[in-house]
């Protein structure tokens, strides 16, 4: 019976140990770590959740998603023929009349001849017939002489996001916007927590080509607060964005700070290594004494030796 290695043993633990205590700061930092961005969705995919929301009634929500993918580059001209049509299905169902007019001369200046299919409700195919008269009867604004489309005035939104605040800060939110025809009549803020499913909004203060205003300090908590801007013009259509529902501006937010020890992850890696320790320790007195064949069982009587093996010091 070959006889245990008690030498053996404690080298294999102590390597043991070493590659705990190793991977325990690596452990940390990665969860540290960023996580990589979402990749950003495509026009198409923007419109069929679109619809989706739409026929759920969740109408605010499908409005949103329109206006991102209406303002994404390379939008083509039947991406956006669908969006306007949802957009305008969105207005009428929620009574914004206005906007919904809007979206329908959109439409027209996109495609003159469209057309609802005739089993679309009443409803929607009134207001088209109702929009469509006005707008030829002012000469159908937005087309070019030839008969195409006008090209979108080119709105920018400048703004440069915090990067990390404190729970519940005032975070200030102001920019420009270069806007050579002058279309912008408003800019909306869209807020929301992170990890919330809705954005909620509210109007900026614009004038002279710059806006201000401040997210509402009870949706600033960690980890993140994401917010978009959105440039709109006297229709209420989109005509610039600064991030959107699909792609948020997002701010870091600290978590509170907790100044116990024990709140520190550097303060369990030798508590750990100690508990570690100990288990290697025991192992080791145990296996070093049970396998050896020549050890014997003291007289009855006789007093056993106890061994105290330190950790840590």
């Amino acid at each position: 019976m070959a006889r245990s290695n008690p030498a053996r043993y404690a080298r294999a633990a102590l390597c043991a140990l070493a590659l705990s205590a190793a991977t325990l700061p690596a452990a940390f930092d990665a969860e540290a770590q960023p996580k990589p961005a979402a990749t950003k969705s495509d026009t198409g995919s923007l419109i069929q959740k679109a619809q989706d929301l739409f026929d759920d009634q969740r109408y605010e929500e499908s409005i949103q998603t329109l206006s991102a993918a209406l303002l994404r580059p390379g939008t083509s001209p039947e991406n956006k023929i669908e969006i306007y049509r949802l957009l305008a299905y969105n207005y009428i169902t929620l009574g914004r009349t206005e906007e919904a007019d809007g979206a329908v001369r959109g439409l027209l200046v996109q495609k003159e001849d469209f057309e609802l299919s005739k089993k679309e409700s009443p409803r929607f195919r009134d207001f088209f017939a109702k929009a469509r008269a006005a707008w030829e009867a002012e000469g159908k604004p937005g087309k070019e002489e030839g008969g195409g489309a006008k090209a979108p005035p080119p709105v920018s939104i400048k703004h440069t996001p915090a990067v990390q605040v404190e729970p519940n800060a005032i975070v200030k939110i102001e920019g420009t916007i270069a806007d050579p025809t002058t279309s912008v009549t408003e800019v909306q803020l869209f807020f929301r927590t992170s990890g919330a499913e809705k954005f909620a909004s509210k109007p900026l203060v614009y004038a002279m080509g710059s806006f201000r205003g401040q997210l509402p300090q009870n949706v600033v908590k960690p980890p993140l607060v994401e917010y978009y801007l959105l440039a709109v013009d006297a229709k209420g259509l989109p005509l610039a964005s600064r991030g959107d529902a699909d792609t948020p501006v997002r701010i870091g937010v600290r978590e509170p700070q907790d100044d116990s020890i024990f709140a520190s992850p550097w303060f369990w890696i030798p508590v750990g290594v100690v508990v570690v320790g100990g288990v290697i320790a025991t192992a080791i007195i145990a296996t070093s004494g049970d396998d050896d064949p020549t050890r014997r069982d003291p007289e009855p009587g006789t007093p056993r030796s106890t061994v105290v093996i330190g950790v840590g010091e």
